[in-house]
């Protein structure tokens, strides 16, 4: 989050979302009753180095490691927090001194730190683990709240898919040696996950709609679900129907692997050298586009989701339950999770990373991949719009595979390296490319080459000097 927006909070005071703790060299031990109390009302803003007056104390800069060391440690101890929680913590420089800063989401689970129950209010954090009416209102709005935990107490463990259980375990081993879910079975591993739960108002126990929707059938999906479809499509000729389509009514696995499939099968691959490494841009950017409109969806809005490619664009619409209204700015927006069980379960399999993350990533691949900037709308329609350019759509010829893409990358490179064993500027280089889009030119050419320590700056302290040129390293 930007510092400006960070200072406007902490001018605001303590509330019911926002809390101080001093914490100079140590974590306070009512920190973590503040974690779970967020967690357990509507999320909130945990400062680390500031008064409870606002005025920014500071952490001792030399204690910083340690400090976010010691508070993820103790957040993943299921003895301070259980169930455990992952939060990042940021350390932030204010008025010339450090503060951390923890953004904590609503959570869809009921949390207990040190065996308590907290909830907050004006006032700050309360203990409710001995009034039973509380405790079970909380439990009963965590329910309401979040779709993914609905219950069907007489869904059958039969009708899940017992070969995507095996998949899992195997995922999870590969990640995570050791991992606990490995020597589950799967009703364990359900529980583990938070799928499978008990009503606190009526007694009864069961799968829960984000286990149905993660292993379910097809068919247990649409009785418990009838509305659910993710619509596939593509429209570049055939404007007022499709030229392709695929209606996906599948568990959200699979339907992970079937929109993957139709994206490989509708955009040509670019490939972008990261460090030492050659990515896939359009895997990177659609694992993140394709998880979000699976992962952050309300399941109780019937309003059909979709991906549709287009000559020019990407676009993809979900039901949303908003947090906020307009356009998302990547740089300075803090995430909501829509189905946190879900979320995490992606996370745990490696198909997401921390929340948040698949905004800022398809921002910064898409950059590269098409030079021009996604753009991601809050409402009860979550948009996402992804700009493509004629250098990321399907060339004319059946030849144009990933790999003849990548073939001829390798030759450009290789033409540019021996161009360049004399240094050339930027506008020599792209002449003999033969490119006239100087900005595709800079962002997915020669950029990847610098940053792949394949060229070098004649003038490295000053980037973007009109006399700068470029020589290569072979």
């Amino acid at each position: 989050m930007k510092i400006e927006s960070l200072k406007k909070i902490i001018s605001s005071g303590e509330s019911i979302t926002v809390e101080f703790k001093e914490s100079k060299k140590k974590i306070n031990k009512d920190v973590y009753d503040s974690v779970c109390a967020f967690l357990n009302r509507h999320g909130g803003h945990l400062f680390l180095g500031v008064k409870d007056n606002g005025d920014i104390a500071g952490v001792d800069k030399d204690a910083v490691d340690q400090l976010k060391k010691d508070f993820v440690t103790s957040l993943n101890n299921p003895q301070t927090l259980n169930p455990a929680f992952y939060l990042a913590v940021e350390d932030v420089e204010i008025y010339g001194k450090t503060i951390l800063y923890i953004n904590v989401p609503e959570s869809s689970q009921v949390h207990r730190c040190k065996g308590k129950i907290f909830d907050r209010n004006e006032d700050g954090d309360f203990d409710i683990t001995n009034n039973t009416t509380l405790v079970s209102g909380l439990y009963m709005r965590k329910q309401a709240t979040y779709t993914e935990n609905r219950i069907f107490p007489y869904a059958d463990m039969d009708e899940l898919e017992d070969e995507l259980f095996t998949r899992v375990r195997k995922t999870v081993g590969n990640l995570k040696p050791g991992h606990p879910w490995v020597s589950m079975d799967n009703i364990e591993l359900l529980k583990s996950a938070g799928m499978y739960l008990k009503d606190q108002s009526t007694g009864k126990q069961g799968i829960t709609l984000a286990g149905i929707l993660i292993f379910g059938s097809e068919l247990m999906i649409q009785t418990a679900l009838p509305h659910y479809r993710t619509d596939a499509i593509l429209r570049r000729e055939n404007l007022d129907r499709y030229d392709d389509r695929d209606d996906i009514r599948v568990n959200l696995l699979r339907s992970y692997e079937r929109l993957m499939q139709f994206i490989a099968k509708h955009l040509n691959d670019k490939f972008y050298l990261e460090g030492d490494q050659r990515v896939s841009l359009r895997d990177k950017i659609f694992r993140e586009a394709i998880s979000n409109l699976l992962i952050h969806r309300e399941f109780s809005n019937p309003f059909p989701a979709k991906l549709v490619v287009e000559k020019d664009r990407v676009f993809i619409e979900n039901g949303n339950k908003p947090h906020g209204n307009g356009m998302i700015d990547p740089e300075d927006f803090s995430p909501y999770p829509k189905n946190p069980k879900i979320a995490k379960f992606f996370k745990e399999i490696g198909w997401v990373d921390e929340l948040g993350s698949g905004v800022r990533n398809i921002y910064k691949y898409n950059k590269i991949y098409s030079g021009a900037d996604p753009e991601f709308i809050e409402g009860d329609v979550f948009k996402t719009i992804i700009p493509l350019t004629p250098q990321a759509t399907p060339q004319a010829t059946p030849q144009a595979t990933p790999q003849a893409e990548m073939d001829a990358d390798d030759k450009r490179t290789e033409s540019i390296l021996e161009f360049c064993k004399k240094p050339r500027s930027r506008k020599e280089i792209q002449e003999f490319l033969g490119l006239k889009d100087r900005r595709y030119f800079a962002n997915s050419i020669l950029k990847p080459l610098v940053k792949g320590n394949l060229l070098s700056l004649t003038m490295p302290d000053k980037p973007t000097s009109p006399n700068q040129k470029y020589y290569s390293n072979r």
